[in-house]
C-alpha cells in the first residue's frame, strides 16, 4: 500500500469528510490531489460512507458493548463517530434509531439537558492553554488533570494518577507536551492552587528564554473564570466520569469501599490503568468530533483537531512560541515522572503476588476492574483477620 493510500485510509477512518481529508493532505503531508482522485482512491479501497452499509445487527452489538461502559453517556453523534472509527459503515440516522431502542432512558435524559455558555474570544491555537484538575473521583483515589486549547477546544493532555496536587507531576504533563511540539503556548491559565507553581515557573522560564520582554504569560484566577476547561469537565462527566462515579458509589453503598488507605490503593491498582486508557479514548473522540456552530458564540465551529492543526481555515493563526531542546531539558530535571507502580509499592507487590498465585490477569474493562478489586479486597481482609501477613 502506497503512502498516499495509507494517509487517505487513516484520515477516512478518523471520520473526516472528503474536503477535510484534502485539507490535511495539503497542510500536513504536502500532498496535493483533486477531489476526483481522492474519491477514486477511496473507491479502489472499498471505503464508503453510505454504500455497502454494515449489518445493523453488528452495529447494534457494537453499541451494546459500548453502552456497558462509559459509552452509555455518549449521544448519537459520538456513538456514530465511534462506529466509523471502529470500521463500520453506518449513518447517523441508523445510530440514532438504534440508540432509541437500545438506550431509551439515556436518550431521554440527554434530551432534557441544556447548557448555556458564556461568550469567549480567542485568536488562535496555542494562544492560551487552560489547565485544571478534576476531583470528582478523588474521594476514591483517582485524580485527573487536563489542559485544553482555548481556540480549537482540542484537549492538550488528560491524565489520571494517584495525585493531582504534586506540582512536579503537573509540570511533567506540561513539559511532555512542550517537548512534543518544541514550543509552548503564549499564555497559560489556571487556578491559584499550589500544584501549578512549578508549571508556572517553567512557562515563564521558557518564554523568557526566547523573549526577555515577555510579561503576563501565566494567568491565575478563580476556577469559574477558567471557562474552557471548566465547561469541558461537564462533557467528561456526562460521557465518562459519571459511569465510574456510579460504580464507586455502588461499592460504597454495598460496604465494599470505606475510603481507608487499603481501599483507595486497591482502586488505584485495579482501575487506574483502565481509566487512563478510557480517558485517551474520550480525548480522541472529542478531538475528532464536530463542534456545531452556535448563534451567540464567536468561537469557530468544526473538528478540534482540524482547528488546532490548520487554524487559518477557521480565521485564526498559530501562537505557539518555539523553545530550544536545551531549555526543555533543564525543565525536565525539575519534573517527577510517573513510576511503574500505580499505587503504594507494598500494596502493588502484594496484589501482584496474589494475582500470580490465583492465575489472574490484569483487567481490561471497567467490569473486570471492579471484579478484581472485590476479589483482592476480600482476599487481603481475610488474610489480615487470620494474621497471615504478620
Amino acid at each position: 500500500m502506497s503512502r498516499l493510500t495509507q494517509l487517505i485510509k487513516f484520515y477516512f477512518m478518523l471520520g473526516l469528510r472528503h474536503g477535510e481529508i484534502l485539507q490535511l493532505l495539503i497542510s500536513l503531508d504536502n500532498v496535493v490531489i483533486s477531489m476526483r482522485t481522492l474519491r477514486r482512491n477511496l473507491k479502489h479501497m472499498g471505503l464508503y460512507r453510505r454504500k455497502n452499509e454494515s449489518d445493523p445487527m453488528e452495529v447494534a452489538a457494537f453499541l451494546i458493548d459500548q453502552l456497558e461502559g462509559h459509552g452509555r453517556l455518549h449521544g448519537y453523534k459520538l456513538h456514530h463517530l465511534n462506529c466509523i472509527q471502529a470500521g463500520y459503515v453506518v449513518t447517523q440516522s441508523t445510530v440514532r434509531h438504534l440508540l432509541k431502542y437500545l438506550d431509551p432512558y439515556g436518550v431521554e435524559q440527554r434530551r432534557k439537558n441544556r447548557l448555556i455558555r458564556r461568550m469567549y474570544v480567542n485568536p488562535g491555537p496555542n494562544f492560551m492553554w487552560h489547565v485544571d484538575s478534576y476531583d470528582k473521583l478523588k474521594p476514591f483515589g483517582i485524580c485527573i488533570n487536563g489542559a485544553i486549547d482555548g481556540f480549537s477546544r482540542a484537549m492538550i493532555w488528560l491524565h489520571a494518577f494517584s495525585t493531582n496536587s504534586d506540582p512536579k507531576i503537573i509540570a511533567g504533563y506540561f513539559i511532555a507536551e512542550v517537548e512534543k511540539r518544541l514550543g509552548t503556548p503564549s499564555q497559560i491559565r489556571s487556578d491559584l492552587g499550589t500544584e501549578n507553581v512549578t508549571m508556572a515557573d517553567m512557562q515563564r522560564f521558557l518564554r523568557w528564554s526566547t523573549d526577555h520582554n515577555v510579561t503576563n504569560c501565566f494567568i491565575t484566577g478563580s476556577s469559574n473564570h477558567n471557562q474552557r476547561i471548566e465547561s469541558w469537565w461537564a462533557f467528561l462527566r456526562r460521557h465518562h466520569a459519571q459511569d465510574w462515579m456510579n460504580r464507586f458509589q455502588d461499592l460504597k453503598d454495598n460496604d465494599s469501599f470505606s475510603g481507608c488507605f487499603l481501599d483507595k490503593q486497591l482502586i488505584l491498582f485495579t482501575c487506574l490503568n483502565v481509566i487512563e486508557e478510557e480517558l485517551q479514548q474520550v480525548v480522541h473522540l472529542w478531538n475528532t468530533h464536530i463542534i456545531r456552530r452556535s448563534r451567540s458564540a464567536v468561537a469557530p465551529s468544526g473538528r478540534p483537531i482540524l482547528m488546532y492543526t490548520i487554524p487559518h481555515l477557521f480565521g485564526g493563526q498559530d501562537y505557539l512560541k518555539e523553545v530550544s531542546q536545551n531549555s526543555v531539558d533543564v525543565c525536565k530535571q525539575e519534573c517527577q515522572q510517573r513510576g511503574p507502580y500505580t499505587c503504594d509499592e507494598t500494596v502493588f507487590s502484594l496484589c501482584c503476588l496474589i494475582m500470580s498465585e490465583n492465575f489472574l490477569t490484569p483487567p481490561s474493562t471497567a467490569d473486570e476492574s471492579i471484579e478484581l478489586y472485590l476479589f483482592l479486597r476480600a482476599y487481603i481482609l481475610k488474610d489480615l483477620q487470620l494474621g497471615h501477613f504478620y
